[in-house]
């Protein structure tokens, strides 16, 4: 094969056409990554290698169990009621008339476009034990304040809670353009047929948008694993480390606490954890698309 008739192929074309973006994610991705998995290897001065040393000792250690439910806990917990909640929203828009359903897209949207960091600010001055607007319309129905994010029940409640305000919004917009593709005539021919708005949703709805609702939720589950902002600005982990969360507690030990390879250790669990979900939702969408 000559050189010309090469690049004349197809998939050359394609794979060119496709390098830059490649090596943007390896640059992005692949080598900070690699470099992760190197400085897990070092002790904390960084100039001696310890091999598995650092996750033998977290793996000993009371603190990373409890942050690696709480994780768990948080980002399930959170995702189900965001798709949950933006099934349920996209459903109330896309009835709607279209002239106003631009306005409430765009309200319904806020949420998720201002910066979560801001947005966790005000949301922690909400929580404030000393002027909460929430303790404060407790107050006046004769209900005792809530230590918000003063012990452990309430601040991991107030974390899910603020994830959910910011991320509903992202599965809203998303099942809202699902219901979009859904052919009318499959729902009228199911009234005609007796089946009530119940049974239309369950086999009908659900079956077609069931690809977009394992991706959106594969994406939201990548990104609410790697939290930082909401868990930092609300509760800095506290109390007593009860709402850590991998990325707060490998910035705790590794930026503030001087040990940055045991930070990296700890960013690296998210790794199978996360691997492990999206070879579970990916197998069942490719598995729904051969069967298609």
């Amino acid at each position: 094969m000559t050189l010309e008739r090469f690049f004349q192929r197809k998939s050359t074309i394609a794979f060119l056409m496709a390098l830059p973006l490649i090596l943007i994610i390896v640059c992005l991705v692949a080598y900070p990554a690699g470099y992760a998995i190197h400085l897990s290897m070092l002790n904390k001065g960084m100039e001696r290698f310890v091999g598995l040393g650092n996750f033998e000792f977290l793996f000993g250690r009371e603190t990373f169990w409890m942050v690696v439910k709480q994780s768990v806990i948080f980002a399930v917990t959170a995702v189900v009621f965001k798709a949950v909640i933006g099934f349920v929203v996209a459903h109330f828009v896309h009835n709607i008339p279209a002239k106003g359903q631009r306005k409430w897209r765009g309200m319904l949207l806020v949420p998720w476009v201002i910066p979560p960091a801001m947005s966790t600010l005000a949301w922690l001055w909400l929580f404030d034990p000393s002027y909460s607007a929430f303790n404060w319309i407790l107050a006046k129905f004769g209900v005792a304040a809530i230590p918000w994010t003063g012990e452990t029940e309430w601040a991991r409640f107030s974390v899910i809670l603020v994830n959910i305000w910011i991320g509903a919004p992202f599965f809203m917009i998303m099942y809202l353009a699902a219901l979009k593709s859904v052919p009318d005539q499959l729902f009228e021919a199911a009234s005609i047929d007796g089946a009530n708005w119940w049974q239309r949703i369950w086999y009908i709805t659900l079956p077609m948008m069931r690809n977009i609702i394992s991706i959106t939720v594969l994406f939201s589950l990548i990104v609410t694993f790697a939290n930082f902002d909401i868990v930092r600005v609300l509760t800095a982990g506290g109390p007593v480390d009860t709402t850590h969360v991998f990325a707060t507690w490998a910035f705790k030990l590794g930026i503030e606490g001087g040990d940055i390879p045991l930070g990296a250790t700890i960013s690296l669990f998210m790794v199978p954890i996360l691997g492990i979900a999206a070879a579970f939702i990916l197998r069942d969408v490719n598995k729904r698309g051969n069967e298609a």
